[in-house]
């Protein structure tokens, strides 16, 4: 009967020792695995979340790159160049008396270049010598003139090499500095140009003058075979 009893309240203290219901539930087991691997995962997550950002910021700074390539030159010299251009060829349309045109040369040197008529008097043949001379004059005056345009030209030329010069060295991307080569490329043309039109201007001067010695010579050689009392000249 004793160790019936014994029993019994042993059985007892071990149920009040036990905790049962919410107070069971609030107790935690700790698992290192567990722990261990939760660790790990986040670990992996936050060097993928790195690894974005990264890509994200290079995908910028790559845009960034290409807006810089994309963007236009702010600065243009078309119009000045093309300002130069229009009084260059301005100063060839007033050529004087003999234009830069294949038909009216070949009718000047028919008319006062080419060889005397046999029926051409002294007053014809010092007529056509001073016409001659109006009309080398004329040459000489208009290469004058134009090389006075180039020359006047000069400063704003300059001007703009030094504009596009900064705007080629201050360039942000591809884009401007290939434009401000593009528009230096066009400066040396349209100088390149005005040389040609001085050439043209100067050569068509020294021609006139050449001929007009040329159509002398014929002419006093006219004046001379009728003096001899010839009837046609050699």
């Amino acid at each position: 009967m004793r160790a019936f009893r014994r029993r019994i309240l042993l059985a007892v203290v071990l149920g009040l020792a036990v905790p049962t219901g919410p107070a069971l539930a609030q107790f935690t087991v700790f698992d290192p695995t567990n722990y261990a691997s939760n660790v790990l995962q986040a670990a992996r997550a936050l060097e993928q979340i790195n690894n974005q950002i990264n890509a994200l910021q290079n995908q910028a700074q790559m845009l960034i790159g290409q807006a810089k390539n994309l963007a236009s030159l702010p600065y243009s010299s078309l119009s000045v160049l093309r300002a130069q251009i229009d009084r260059t060829r301005a100063l060839l349309a007033e050529a004087q008396h003999l234009a830069y045109d294949v038909a009216s040369i070949q009718q000047a040197f028919t008319s006062n270049y080419g060889a005397a008529p046999l029926s051409a008097t002294n007053a014809d043949l010092v007529a056509r010598a001073d016409g001659r001379w109006i009309i080398s004059v004329a040459g000489f005056q208009d290469a004058l003139k134009l090389q006075a345009g180039v020359v006047g030209g000069l400063d704003a030329n300059a001007d703009q090499l030094s504009a596009l010069v900064s705007a080629s060295q201050g360039s942000s991307g591809a884009l401007q500095a290939a434009q401000a080569g593009n528009q230096l490329l066009a400066l040396q043309a349209q100088q390149l140009a005005q040389v040609t039109a001085l050439l043209a201007a100067q050569g068509r001067a020294d021609a006139l003058e050449a001929a007009d010695r040329a159509a002398a010579r014929a002419d006093a050689k006219a004046r001379f075979w009728r003096f001899m009392g010839g009837s046609t000249i050699p």
